[in-house]
């Protein structure tokens, strides 16, 4: 019976790793999941401004007199997001199916038969003498049947609020919608983000998911559900490192 042995330092991290994750458990023990309070998206660790190519700016033609601001949908004032700070509605609707099936069939043959008359001095019937033969007979044949099916069916449908954290040089809004739901027990967190034209803003404040640039959508979360049907840290870097 063969026995593996995993080296200290990853036996170490292994221990580290469930110890930090067996203490976050801890303290939410009986009670649920906590909600994280609400903040700055752009005082978060993971936030980096976005850059995007811009091209050169451009003043934009004025008339003196005109009533008339450039940009606006209303006479008086445009009420879409447009400034850094205001809220808009993002809609995402994804219904994506796909099927690829792949069916693949190959196979080959050869044969080859020489002789050898002579050899380094040596003739024929002293070959023969010697290998048992005259001649060389060779054969070879191979074949590969290969099958492949892949089918995904994906839907997911969500309405949140979001908030306008930067306006790009050409005017193009960076959006970042975040939210989360708790319900017995199992915590939902739901997270947009992307790039925006302000054309694509309907005039109820709504953009959807097909008209943001860059998108980033997450629909995750935590709880007693997830963390039964997630595979320990241990079995999935076992599951990593093995060859078999």
């Amino acid at each position: 019976m063969t026995k593996y042995r995993l080296p200290g330092a990853l036996v170490t991290g292994l221990l580290c790793l469930s110890g930090c994750s067996g203490l976050s458990e801890i303290s939410e023990m009986g009670h649920p999941p906590r909600m994280t309070t609400t903040s700055d998206p752009t005082q978060a660790p993971e936030y980096r401004p976005v850059t995007m190519p811009m091209p050169p700016l451009q003043a934009p033609p004025t008339e003196i007199g005109s009533l008339w601001r450039p940009g606006s949908r209303a006479f008086f004032k445009d009420q879409r997001a447009s400034q850094v700070g205001d809220l808009l509605t993002i809609k995402v609707g994804i219904a994506d199916n796909a099927a690829v099936t792949n069916n693949t069939t190959a196979s080959g043959s050869g044969s080859e038969d020489y002789g050898v008359p002579s050899l380094f001095g040596f003739h024929g019937t002293a070959l023969q003498h010697i290998t048992g033969a005259s001649a060389v007979n060779t054969s070879s044949a191979s074949a590969n049947t290969a099958t492949g099916r892949i089918t995904r069916t994906d839907a997911v449908v969500l309405t949140l609020a979001g908030t306008i954290t930067q306006v790009l040089p050409n005017g193009n809004f960076v959006v970042v919608a975040r939210q989360e739901v708790r319900v017995n027990g199992e915590l939902r967190q739901l997270m947009v983000s992307g790039v925006v034209r302000p054309q694509d803003i309907t005039e109820d404040n709504t953009v959807t998911h097909d008209r943001i640039a860059e998108a980033r959508i997450s629909y995750g979360g935590r709880g007693q559900l997830t963390k039964l049907q997630t595979p320990r840290y241990g079995q999935q870097v076992l599951d990593s490192v093995l060859p078999f």
